[in-house]
Formats: structure tokens, C-alpha cells, sequence
């Protein structure tokens, strides 16, 4: 069992579409061209890292780093990671931990003062996952949503 984690690439179009069910089972499915032109803009964004984990030439965890200017802290910028999901049937094998390792290690280098998560999950398993991959529930999200 060989496991990679990578940035993703545009040839990792299907891919993503199929893994991102496994997050949000209700979304929209995209066209093909739709997916595939977000994706390349995310890609191109170097402030964005769209990363994912490969077992056995299979995409089967992702996350999204995405890295925001700051004008506090020393103007120094903070991480915010998204979109965290495991293939259903390859979940409790580390993968996703390995894809937010990966994810924290680049806002690190980047220079982030943090890097920051939000779940909408209350379930124990959940919560345990991300306290097992370093974060700490420590603050109250808010949100909006349109």
C-alpha cells in the first residue's frame, strides 16, 4: 500500500468530484468544464494549496489550505483549511491526518501566525479526529450562510 500526499492537479479533476460526495452528499453536481475551470483557478492561486492523499494511484482524502494576509500579529498571515474529507471506505487509516499534517506544515512555511478549521460536525468521533491531528477546540465559530 503506497500513499502519497500532493498537491492536486487538474487531472485530478473526476476524482475530486467523486470525493467530495463523500463530503457534502446533497451538493449540486457540477458540469465536467464548470469543476474543471474552478479547480484550474484554485490550482493557479498560489495562495491556495488544494492537497490530497493518494493510496495505490487512488485519491482518497483531501483538504484545502487556503493562506489570508493579515494586518494583525505582526502583519503576519493566518491558515484556514476547508473541505477536509476521507474517502467513506478508507477511513481510521491516518490518511486525513496525513492530509491536515501536510496542510499545517505549509502555513507554517508560509509564515501563519495560526492555521484555523471549522466542523460542522458535534459527533465525539469527529472532534477526536481533529484534537488527534493537533487542533484544539478553543474558539466559537459564527457563520452566515447564503
Amino acid at each position: 500500500m503506497q500513499c502519497d500526499v500532493r498537491d492536486a492537479t487538474i487531472r485530478d479533476s473526476i476524482a475530486l468530484q467523486d470525493i467530495y460526495a463523500h463530503l457534502n452528499p446533497d451538493d449540486p453536481v457540477l458540469p465536467e468544464t464548470a469543476f474543471r475551470a474552478a479547480l484550474a483557478q484554485t490550482i493557479d492561486d498560489p495562495q491556495q494549496h488544494l492537497i490530497v492523499a493518494e493510496l495505490d494511484g487512488i485519491i482518497v482524502a483531501s483538504c484545502a489550505l487556503h493562506i489570508l494576509q493579515n494586518l494583525t500579529r505582526g502583519a503576519r498571515p493566518f491558515g484556514l483549511i476547508e473541505n477536509v474529507v476521507t474517502h467513506k471506505n478508507h477511513r481510521r487509516l491516518g490518511l486525513g491526518k496525513l492530509v491536515l499534517a501536510e496542510a499545517t506544515q505549509r502555513a507554517n512555511e508560509a509564515g501563519c501566525y495560526k492555521v484555523m478549521l471549522m466542523t460542522g460536525s458535534s459527533r465525539p468521533s469527529t472532534l477526536a479526529f481533529y484534537e488527534a491531528a493537533g487542533f484544539e477546540q478553543s474558539k466559537t465559530g459564527l457563520q452566515i450562510r447564503f
